[in-house]
């Protein structure tokens, strides 16, 4: 359960701890960042095995930040997603594949019609595995790419998670089935 605290733009959740979860009691975690994280999520919670998600802040320097001081783009964070998934029922190198499809890898810090560094292409790793699995992975999709993928592949840092109305947001509106822009 995400404990709530007062900031200047109103009650925002806590962070949650880089490598100590929140998630469903044996799930594994996953960070990921792939543009816009309403159709980035939506992709992810389609898949079997897939537990939870939330969407959030991640990868910057500024503790709590809410959208418009990310949509400013001077906090350093990127808009990403947490992945919480049973292993047993879906892979990493599962997560990985629907990561670099809901998405162009190739394009520096844009998405679509969104650009600016808080949509750029990331994999934010928990572990030494999940590290390894996201450099082969990478390698491997680049290899039939003219261009070259310029996802940022680093350490898993601070979580924020973005505000309410940002999560599951395509469901709330009426479109569940939508997907991220896919290469």
């Amino acid at each position: 359960m995400l404990k709530l605290r007062n900031h200047a733009a109103g009650a925002r959740p806590e962070p949650a701890p880089p490598f100590a979860g929140h998630g469903p009691e044996g799930a594994e975690r996953a960070t990921f960042a792939a543009g816009c994280f309403w159709g980035v999520e939506a992709a992810f919670r389609q898949i079997d095995g897939v537990l939870a998600t939330a969407v959030g802040y991640t990868g910057g320097h500024v503790p709590c930040p809410g959208y418009e001081q990310v949509c400013r783009g001077r906090t350093g964070h990127a808009e990403a997603v947490e992945v919480w998934f049973d292993p047993a029922r879906v892979s990493y190198a599962q997560l990985l594949q629907a990561f670099w499809r809901s998405h162009n890898p190739t394009t520096r810090n844009r998405q679509g019609f969104n650009f600016g560094r808080q949509y750029r292409s990331a994999i934010f790793y928990h572990d030494a595995g999940q590290q390894e699995a996201a450099i082969a992975s990478r390698d491997a999709e680049q290899q039939p790419l003219r261009r070259r993928i310029v996802t940022q592949i680093t350490p898993a840092s601070a979580f924020y998670p973005a505000e309410e109305y940002h999560q599951h947001y395509l469901e709330k509106h009426g479109r569940p089935g939508h997907a991220a822009t896919v290469r």
